[in-house]
Parts: C-alpha cells; sequence; structure tokens
C-alpha cells in the first residue's frame, strides 16, 4: 500500500431518530425529539429504565422503556452506572437504537445532516490510490454516494464514471454500494493515477486540509 494515501472519515450525524407516537397533549400522531435524560424506578432489589422523549409540538413527555422489571445484579454494572448518571455517551448511542424505536413506533424519522472528522492515516510521496475508511458509529441514512459527492466536492456522475471506469471499489464488491448507506469500517479505494491535480486538489478535500 506504499502507492496509497489512507485517510479515515468519522460521520455523527447531528440529530436523533425521531419515533411518531400517539400524544396525549395533542390527540394525534406527533414526532417526539429525544430529551437525553434517563427516568429510572426502583422497586425492591427490580429496577425500571426508560428514555424521556418530548413531544416536538406540546412537549409532552413519553418514556421509551429500555427495561422493565430486570434485578439490579442481572444489570451489567458499565450499563448501570451509565444510567444512574445520565451518561451523555450511552444515552446518544441509545438515542440512535432504531430497533428499539421501530418496536414502539410505526414510523420513525431519520435526518441525513451530518457533521464528519477527516483524519490522516498514512501518507506517502507520488501516492496514486486514495483510500477513505469510515467511522460511523450510529446508524446514517446518508447514502455513500451522496456522502463521497459531497465531501470530494464531485458530482455523482462523476463517481458513477470512475466506477464504471474499475477505478472506484468498495470492500463489500456489491454492485448497488454506492446506493447503500454508509456502514462502520468500510472502506473505499479510488485509483487517481490518470487525474494531475491529486496531490493539491484531492489531497485537499479528502483530508479537510486547505489548498
Amino acid at each position: 500500500m506504499c502507492d496509497t494515501l489512507q485517510v479515515r472519515w468519522t460521520i455523527l450525524p447531528k440529530t436523533a431518530p425521531q419515533p411518531w407516537i400517539a400524544c396525549s397533549g395533542c390527540g394525534g400522531l406527533r414526532a417526539f425529539q429525544c430529551s437525553d435524560k434517563i427516568r429510572l424506578n426502583a422497586n425492591g432489589r427490580k429496577l425500571d429504565a426508560w428514555l424521556i422523549y418530548k413531544c416536538l409540538a406540546c412537549e409532552k413527555t413519553w418514556n421509551r422503556p429500555i427495561f422493565e422489571r430486570r434485578n439490579v445484579r442481572d444489570i451489567d454494572p458499565v450499563i448501570l452506572e451509565a444510567l444512574q448518571s445520565n451518561d451523555p455517551d450511552w444515552i446518544r448511542a441509545e438515542a440512535f437504537n432504531l430497533e428499539a424505536l421501530r418496536r414502539k413506533s410505526q414510523r420513525v424519522d431519520e435526518f441525513a445532516e451530518f457533521e464528519i472528522a477527516k483524519e490522516m492515516q498514512h501518507e506517502t510521496t507520488h501516492w496514486t490510490r486514495l483510500e477513505i475508511e469510515l467511522v460511523v458509529p450510529f446508524p446514517s441514512s446518508t447514502r455513500l454516494d451522496r456522502l463521497l459527492a459531497s465531501e470530494l466536492q464531485v458530482s455523482r456522475t462523476r463517481l458513477q464514471s470512475l466506477c464504471d471506469a474499475g477505478m472506484f471499489r468498495t470492500d463489500s464488491n456489491r454492485n448497488d454500494a454506492m446506493r447503500r448507506r454508509i456502514s462502520n469500517g468500510a472502506r473505499i479505494t479510488i485509483d487517481l493515477a490518470a487525474e494531475t491535480d491529486r496531490e493539491q486538489w484531492w489531497r485537499s478535500v479528502a483530508t479537510g486540509s486547505p489548498l
């Protein structure tokens, strides 16, 4: 890989998924937003835990069960500490638990807006290939082609032409990889040997560094 510029992109969604729940305050289905707060209720050695949501229209609350009537000794000590301290990192991860949300709501809105951090992992002189590793700690609705078009500042048509020419590949090797959601650990490799501006333009957009 001595001819490869390696970068890592960490993608963090800005807004957690919002379930639609029957709101007792509004009298109909409404979108609810995570309040980033936990509610606990102890009954002897049994513990209930909920993640609190608020209606976006009237702020009526809804408690999404994390678990109910769980024996305290059966709870992972790390999780118990996170619940008791309202640990923001643990809560944010739980707020993106789409499977749990879909068990309680037939509609869950997801949001494509994200923040991205770009890090150089390996740089070599006279590189001709660009490898991008994706770190996606929370589920994201962003498609791979949209992410690359936005961050590399090229059109999706241009990306497709690179694919058709065999200069673009993913580690999944799926034919529809470009149209699928981004996933944690995915790697994208682009052959830029024919691009005369790779040392300036492509390096800049891939690493987030100025020209």
